[in-house]
């Protein structure tokens, strides 16, 4: 199509005013074609523009169109759509001649003349006049023949187009007609692709949208796909995409953990040439808009699928961390937190924008008076005496969080409760009343530890969302992964307790109010983990289901431990054998809320279990196996009275009655042991 300024009013001239009046952004490409059209040696011969389906090329266009004829240079316009890849027929659709004037050629959907690349680029655009300005626009970059030949190296300038700025996107949204409180959703909803804003607007003008996402407006993310994955080689390469939208990062060892078949290679490599994929340095991933739409469409259209990859992800990250240690280590962490993303209950907690933009670096000297003044800034002076405190009394508890700038952005601290001199720990009200619950509730047997999170600010935004807290989860993930004999992890750093429990009720933290405790005017609420009674292990298991949408039941605080005495420990014991076969007098014995049941899902049974083992060591030991045989006759599978268990043992009853006594003895003295040591 070729148009000239002095073209009469049309409709199609309306069309063209309304694009103008609702475009933005693209301040940059535009003043890089204006300097091109202003100049005598234009700085390229051709403008090569690539991005994803419905990031805005085709309304770039219409813009050079427009200032094409400002500059009253004739224009040829070309969408590749329309046109059979042959050189014959793009030369038709030119009008069988090459411009022999100043003018601008833009050719649009270029992958679509991927079969003409050698031509166009070898000898079609070649022969065209030195003062005409060709511009290319496709979804995927140009190939690997442009960038090495040495002429076109020098006349070709390479432009990959983004999604929109914030300012942009609101601006954009301000002209729609989308009020100002709904800009937010907006944004969080498209990140800027300009497609699903367009399409978003009516929603967003007729809708309450801030709880929800792109997964309530199927029609929408159906039209988005298809801008996105509209030519997919198979039900196998739609796989691949389904899993890159899945992972933080994917590389083709993740594929081949998750796909099967041996295609893997050919796979990834189609993966990396997709138009919305972009390379980084730990492998592949998507666009943000493209990632929310094929997340949304296979979660609605089939939820069992959608379970299915997203497990084969996870097992995948988490083999890779149990492989590999320190930063490695931690990166890996980040992509299974990354995981939690789409899970709409916990998904506010985080600043997915700035996700993996900073990271953890450890304590240097240089950073005390840092920490300290955005202490006394947020959470005030009292507070900042007690960071001075650990600083001096505990530094190895401090981590840092850097983002490029050699100053920390933010800190967190999470100090080491068991082994610490009681004098430091009460001379702090926060450790003081989070070592207290502990005891009070269920001790640390020698060997477990206790940490305590004391201190997480972040420098901007103190306890909001921010990159700060990403890394303090991450990190603390990364801890608990690697920790061994974990016995309490307590959460006593936030202000805002109400605010930040739903967080906790997911990740199986519950709230401890007995351990809660005041610092200079704010009250710090307190979240609590025993690892005795879920383990890491279990743990990780019951994540894996909440991220994809299991029920979250809020955990219940432990009923605090008996600790008996040496003498009515024993005494309990006693009472427990006589009443072996009786589960409900056994749920009274003070054993069943004692150490020995920790964790226990059912404690009475865990009790039978724990004298029936200790009973049963005595019969390994042929010097004791005669003591097990009275037991087992007397208490786990009794005779009717005493003196027929030792008729039954062939036992004179005084021999009989002394056996037992041992045996008790000995079985006391075994879980007395266990009660002390685990």
């Amino acid at each position: 199509m070729t148009a000239h300024p002095s073209e009469a009013a049309t409709i199609a001239d309306r069309l063209r005013a309304a694009r103008r009046a609702r475009f933005v952004g693209r301040r940059g490409e535009l003043e890089l074609f204006r300097a091109a059209l202003d100049s005598d040696s234009p700085p390229f011969a051709v403008l090569y523009l690539y991005g994803p389906g419905g990031i805005g090329k085709s309304a770039l266009l219409d813009q050079f169109q427009e200032i094409s004829l400002s500059y009253r240079r004739r224009v040829i316009a070309l969408d590749a759509r329309n046109l059979d890849p042959s050189p014959a027929a793009f030369l038709d659709a030119l009008g069988g001649e090459l411009p022999s004037e100043p003018a601008v050629l833009l050719l649009d959907t270029y992958e679509v003349l991927a079969p003409l690349d050698v031509w166009l680029r070898g000898e079609f655009l070649p022969s065209l006049p030195s003062d005409v300005t060709v511009v290319i626009a496709g979804r995927n970059p140009p190939s690997p023949e442009w960038l090495a030949d040495p002429g076109w190296q020098d006349l070709l300038r390479v432009v990959s187009l983004r999604n929109l700025a914030p300012e942009d996107t609101r601006t954009f949204l301000a002209a729609a007609g989308v009020a100002a409180a709904r800009h937010d959703v907006a944004l969080q909803l498209t990140h800027g692709h300009p497609l699903s804003l367009a399409l978003m607007t009516e929603v967003l003008r007729a809708e309450h949208l801030a709880d929800s996402d792109l997964a309530l407006a199927p029609n929408i993310v159906a039209a988005l796909l298809h801008r996105f994955v509209d030519a997919v080689p198979s039900l196998l390469h739609r796989s691949a995409v389904e899993v890159c939208s899945l992972a933080q990062y994917t590389t083709e060892a993740l594929l081949r953990d998750v796909l099967p078949g041996d295609d893997v290679p050919d796979l990834f490599t189609w993966l990396r040439a997709v138009s919305f994929v972009e390379e980084g340095p730990w492998g592949v991933f998507p666009h943000d808009a493209a990632r929310d739409a094929l997340d949304a469409d296979l979660r609605w259209r089939d939820e069992n699928r959608y379970v299915e990859l997203h497990d084969k992800v996870r097992e995948h990250v988490l083999r890779t961390i149990a492989a590999t240690t320190g930063r490695t280590q931690l990166r890996h962490v980040h992509a299974l937190a990354y995981l939690h993303r789409r899970n709409r209950a916990v998904s506010g907690f985080w600043d997915w924008a700035t996700f993996g933009q900073a990271y953890t670096d450890e304590l240097s000297p240089s950073d005390h008076a840092a920490i300290i003044a955005m202490t006394e800034q947020h959470q005030g002076p009292e507070q900042a005496d007690y960071v001075r405190f650990w600083l001096e009394h505990q530094p190895s508890a401090f981590i840092v969080f850097r983002a490029g700038e050699p100053g920390p952005i933010g800190f967190a601290c999470r100090l080491e409760l068991h082994g610490m001199d009681p004098a430091e720990r009460d001379a702090d009200p926060g450790t003081r009343a989070m070592w207290r619950y502990v005891v009070q509730t269920a001790p640390p047997l020698p060997g477990e530890t206790v940490y305590a999170a004391r201190f997480l600010i972040d420098a901007i935004h103190n306890q909001e969302p921010s990159m700060s807290q990403n890394l303090i989860s991450v990190r603390h993930t990364q801890e608990l992964l690697r920790a061994t004999s974990p016995a309490w992890d307590l959460i006593g750093a936030y202000a805002d307790g109400e605010r930040w429990a739903p967080l906790f009720d997911y990740l199986d933290f519950h709230r401890a109010t007995a351990a809660e405790y005041d610092v200079g005017g704010a009250h710090y609420s307190v979240f609590a983990h025993d690892w005795r009674r879920k383990n890491i292990s279990d743990w990780l298991d019951m994540m894996g289901r909440r991220e994809v949408g299991e029920d979250i039941t809020p955990p219940t605080a432990p009923v605090p431990e008996v600790a008996l005495s040496q003498p009515d420990f024993e005494h309990a014991v006693r009472d427990a054998l006589k009443h072996f076969r009786d589960p409900a007098r056994l749920a009274r014995n003070p054993l069943a809320t004692s150490r020995l049941t920790r964790g226990a899902a059912h404690p009475v049974a865990e009790l039978q279990r724990q004298i029936t083992a200790a009973a049963e060591s005595l019969g390994e030991d042929p010097r004791s196996e005669k003591l097990y045989r009275v037991i087992n006759r007397t208490y786990l599978h009794p005779a009717v009275t005493q003196e027929k268990a030792a008729e039954v043992l062939g036992l004179p009853f005084s021999t009989y009655r002394r056996h037992l006594t041992r045996g008790v003895e000995r079985i006391a003295a075994d879980l007395w042991h266990r009660e002390l040591y685990g």
